[in-house]
């Protein structure tokens, strides 16, 4: 599940929560621009286990961490074959998944309020343009949350209609999906009114 905290003493666990976030969108955005080549992909896939293996997290944990993503790998996969050439679906869901598996090393990794705190010092010079720090890392705290919560419900509903043996439809799997989210943020807002959230 992205967003689960790893206790450890590695290199990774104790290095600042700030520092690890930029290095993190550096790395992603070095990736965008510099790997062309299934090699280069590679290269990044080796580092990252590197890194994992640095951190001491465990195959498992770090296998959980993408799983809620591979499937939309795969679809974005075969229409890079479609459109492109298996070079550059290859390079597309690498450097996703890469990506995905940085981010999820920054979770296991840090506390989630201290990455919150971060970003919450970070942004308080925008204070003066009108930007509120603390309600921006609510959404945020809230995304963190939301993400594995949505990939919990697509599975969900993908079981129970395998139980029935309903065959495999997009509109019969979006449509209950959609719903369930639906309520789910539906409860999230009533909860965070109740909580003054919303409060001046």
């Amino acid at each position: 599940m992205i967003g689960l905290y790893c206790p450890g003493d590695s290199p990774l666990h104790r290095m600042p929560a700030g520092l690890k976030l930029a290095l993190l969108l550096i790395s992603i955005l070095a990736m965008t621009v510099f790997v062309r080549a299934p090699l280069g992909v590679l290269v990044a896939v080796a580092l990252v286990a590197g890194l994992f293996a640095l951190a001491r997290v465990s195959w498992r944990v770090a296998y959980a961490q993408v799983r809620p993503v591979l499937w939309m790998t795969v679809i974005i996969g075969v229409f890079q074959l479609l459109t492109t050439s298996p070079a550059r679906a290859v390079v597309v869901c690498g450097v996703l998944l890469v990506s995905v598996a940085l981010a999820a090393l920054v979770t296991v990794t840090t506390r989630v309020t201290a990455m919150l705190d971060a970003l919450t010092r970070a942004l308080g010079p925008l204070r003066r343009v009108g930007v509120n720090p603390e309600r921006v890392g609510l959404l945020l705290a809230l995304t963190i949350r939301c993400v594995p919560l949505l990939a919990q419900i697509v599975h969900e509903v993908g079981e129970a209609r395998r139980a029935r043996g309903v065959s495999w439809s997009a509109t019969a799997l979006v449509t209950p999906v959609l719903v369930r989210a639906l309520r789910t943020a539906d409860a999230m807002g009533e909860a965070l009114a109740a909580r003054g959230v919303d409060d001046d």
